[in-house]
């Protein structure tokens, strides 16, 4: 049969008319696929971003810090009062920090100590993960704190390092911040804290203490459980970190044992 050219006109555009027909369901459920796909993927977030923290092991009796130094480029300064740059100030004050838990485990060594080192500039880099104190290995991890450089990613850092307490087996857990500075990228530290409060239930506890700068910039910290303390110098950074590792995290984790049932 020979087809004039309106003739092949007309054929095609019913051919086209007809093809269109036929994807409209296809199109239309592949779409609403989509939305219910989005929607429920939006509901599994929200679901996930309000449901409390939960332990990936089984708890028992013991104290996990994670100790969070600032790195970012301001660190490189010399401290007030000091000699020595503000990020070897602050290796040095950790160093020496440490001492008490000798100490506290020689006293009490049925009540485990588990210590993890980060380190946080535009990034968070994990010195040491959270595990059984170990000095030297912790000295080890600290030598290697990395030159200072970059921003201050304080709030991406606790979120980091938040998992790792939960992965540690105990009851107590502590995030302790060493900070010449406020946040300059990523999460907001405020936000991160209080949302490590709620999803915690209060079992998190947050520290900082504000080295070279003023510790108004994280009072938000005493309304969700924590606190900060500043230090102007590297001797009061040295004072600040034993006032809240031995005052605070080791005269208070063991009461622990007083707060969990007993296991039979």
């Amino acid at each position: 049969m020979i087809h004039t050219p309106t003739a092949r006109i007309a054929i095609r555009t019913a051919c086209l008319a007809l093809a269109a027909l036929a994807l409209v369901p296809w199109t239309g459920c592949d779409g609403g696929s989509r939305r219910h796909g989005t929607a429920d993927r939006r509901d599994r977030r929200t679901s996930e971003s309000s449901a409390p923290y939960q332990a990936t092991v089984e708890e028992g009796l013991g104290a996990a810090v994670a100790i969070l130094v600032d790195t970012s480029g301001s660190m490189r300064e010399t401290a007030p009062g000091d000699t020595r740059p503000k990020y070897i100030a602050a290796q040095e004050a950790l160093e020496a920090m440490l001492d008490a838990t000798d100490a506290f485990v020689t006293r009490r060594p049925d009540f485990p100590i588990k210590i993890g080192v980060y380190s946080f500039s535009s990034n968070v880099r994990t010195l040491r993960p959270i595990e059984k104190y170990d000095r030297a290995a912790i000295r080890e991890a600290l030598s290697h704190i990395p030159r200072p450089g970059g921003g201050t990613a304080i709030g991406e850092a606790l979120h980091e390092a938040r998992p790792d307490l939960y992965r540690a087996g105990v009851f107590r857990k502590y995030l302790l911040v060493v900070t010449d500075g406020e946040n300059t990228s990523g999460r907001n530290p405020e936000n991160v804290a209080r949302e490590i409060y709620q999803k915690s239930d209060g079992a998190v506890q947050v520290y900082f203490v504000a080295f070279d700068t003023s510790p108004e910039k994280f009072a938000f910290l005493k309304e969700v459980g924590g606190d900060v303390i500043g230090a102007g110098t590297g001797p009061e950074l040295r004072s600040a970190l034993d006032g809240i590792y031995q005052g605070k995290i080791l005269a208070e984790a063991p009461d622990v044992e007083r707060e969990q049932p007993v296991r039979k």
